[in-house]
C-alpha cells in the first residue's frame, strides 16, 4: 500500500499516550497473524515507529517474522484523520516462580519477570 501522507504507525505504551490526544478514535484488539498481515500491507516507506527501545524489534518483531525490516523513527504527536496505527502493548507481571537456568556462557540467569505483549488497532476517525 502506497500512502506516504497516511504513512502506519507502530506504537507502544508511552507513544500511544502521546499520539492519541485529540479526536475521534476506532480501535479493536487484533492477534499477532492480523498484525502481521496489516503491516505487510505497507512499503517499509510507509511505516514508522514512534518508539525509540528495542525490546519490541527484538522480542515481537522476530516473533511476527518482521525482523531485518528498519522502520524509520519519527516522534508523532497528533494523527491525522484516516491515519492507522498498531499498538503494542507491553504488559509486565513479577514471576510467581524464578528458575534459574545456565546460560550458553555457563552463568547462571533468573527469571524474575514475564512480558506479555497484545496488540490493538487504531484509526482515527476524525
Amino acid at each position: 500500500m502506497k500512502n506516504n501522507d497516511l504513512p502506519l504507525l507502530l506504537l507502544d505504551n508511552s507513544s500511544m499516550s502521546t499520539v492519541i490526544n485529540e479526536g475521534e478514535f476506532k480501535s479493536e484488539m487484533m492477534t499477532f497473524d492480523e498484525t502481521k498481515a496489516i503491516i505487510e500491507m505497507y512499503e517499509n516507506d510507509d511505516i514508522i515507529r514512534c518508539f525509540t527501545g528495542d525490546m519490541l524489534e527484538e522480542i515481537v518483531f522476530r516473533y511476527l517474522d518482521i525482523q531485518g525490516q528498519h522502520f524509520e523513527y519519527k516522534k508523532i504527536t497528533n494523527m491525522r484523520p484516516g491515519q492507522h496505527a498498531i499498538a503494542f502493548k507491553v504488559y509486565i507481571t513479577p514471576s510467581e516462580t524464578q528458575p534459574v537456568i545456565k546460560t550458553k556462557y555457563d552463568t547462571e540467569a533468573k527469571k524474575i519477570q514475564n512480558v506479555y505483549v497484545y496488540c490493538q488497532h487504531i484509526v482515527k476517525m476524525a
